[in-house]
């Protein structure tokens, strides 16, 4: 059966999605420096995670240059739901684009070993939020209102055996109720301070 209602709001959806991909991938120009702007295309998707461990659905942002750089970064929540804090937080710093530009091959994120010592330097990574021992709030379920958890940072830039060698979670949290989990990024949509 047709329902035209139903249409209509489908195509609302699609239309706010295409006009949150189209604001990110601005966003994520205006994070690279001018200089390294030439011969660069950014694409912004979104896709679904099946990890339980992760957001249901994680926006991607794919950085490609003319001459054959590329690379790609992620942000734990629906296009909808993305800030411009948040495309700034996951771009990669100036050196990879320049690496990228010119067709060179660069990690991001950076690489973290299992046993704790740094592939990058501490300098080289992104400047975090929150020191181990602050008190945060976790998102752990879909509903914004109740799909949080208090707990505290006990960990920096943790990394689990078995993880591909580029990942990498900035927090390793413990929860009141015992539970330890990781934040997969350093947005307020995955970990937020506790007030």
């Amino acid at each position: 059966m047709f329902m035209p209602q139903s249409s209509t709001e489908t195509a609302k959806q699609k239309q706010l999605k295409r006009s949150a991909f189209s604001q990110i991938e601005t966003w994520a120009v205006a994070c690279v420096p001018p200089k390294l702007r030439h011969g660069l295309q950014i694409s912004v998707q979104e896709v679904q995670c099946g990890d339980p461990n992760c957001a249901p659905i994680d926006t991607a942002i794919t950085i490609l240059y003319d001459a054959g750089g590329r690379g790609m970064t992620g942000i734990p929540a629906e296009a909808q739901d993305v800030r411009e804090e948040d495309v700034q937080h996951s771009m990669p710093t100036e050196d990879v684009l320049q690496a990228w530009s010119e067709g060179k091959e660069a990690e991001w994120p950076p690489d973290v070993d299992i046993d704790g010592d740094d592939a990058a330097e501490e300098d080289e990574r992104p400047q975090l939020r929150f020191q181990v021992g602050q008190k945060v709030e976790c998102r752990i379920g879909n509903d914004p209102v109740t799909g949080w958890a208090g707990g505290e940072v006990i960990q920096l830039w943790y990394r689990e055996q078995g993880w591909p060698p580029n990942a990498w979670a900035p927090y390793k949290i413990l929860l009141d109720d015992g539970r330890n989990i990781f934040a997969p990024a350093d947005i307020d949509q995955v970990i937020r301070r506790k007030d």
